[in-house]
């Protein structure tokens, strides 16, 4: 099962509640309608399609979770993502890269200067030496990266990595490829 799927079985609120109500305790059908309010016309159809999907099991003529749902959803996932491109050459860097960028986006900047200087550099790439920049294109460029792209701005700046005059930008800093 994808994650996908997971989710899928799990987005409609009758069946994640039954879901819920069994995972804390329910073990039965009637323990299901009396933990949830719902009546069995609701309850009957949710379990039958969580058993289906592979999240309730019934074990001894009891409801149970699957225990392994989740995590055999995750592995099968990683599974099929297979190997992440390296996105710096040096071993440390890129793990601190890994760690806080996902499908091309920064998650979070990061909270310690090390991590964040690492993260900051990467981001400057996207920038071409000797090319001025208004702050539009600028904020266009790190909204791709982040949400708050004025804080990547500032840090960019305080980093000595961009440098600004009248609200235009140029690369100013960090590693350029040759």
């Amino acid at each position: 099962m994808t994650p996908t799927a997971l989710c899928g079985l799990l987005a409609e609120s009758d069946r994640l509640d039954v879901f819920a109500a069994v995972v804390l305790g329910a073990r039965t059908p009637s323990a299901v309608e009396a933990a949830t309010g719902m009546p069995a016309r609701l309850v009957e159809p949710a379990i039958r399609r969580l058993q289906q999907g592979g999240l309730l099991v019934v074990e001894d003529g009891q409801l149970a979770a699957a225990r392994d749902a989740f995590k055999d959803a995750v592995r099968t996932a990683a599974v099929q993502a297979g190997p992440q491109p390296q996105l710096d050459p040096d071993r440390h860097r890129d793990l601190v890269l890994r760690t806080f960028i996902a499908d091309g986006r920064l998650t979070q900047i990061p909270a310690a200067h090390g991590k964040r200087m690492v993260v900051l550099e990467h981001i400057a790439s996207s920038f071409e030496p000797g090319v001025r920049y208004p702050e539009r294109e600028v904020d266009a460029i790190l909204r791709a990266w982040h949400d708050d792209h004025a804080a990547l701005r500032r840090y960019l700046v305080d980093a000595g990595l961009l440098s600004r005059d009248n609200n235009v930008y140029w690369r100013s800093g960090g590693p350029v490829v040759v």
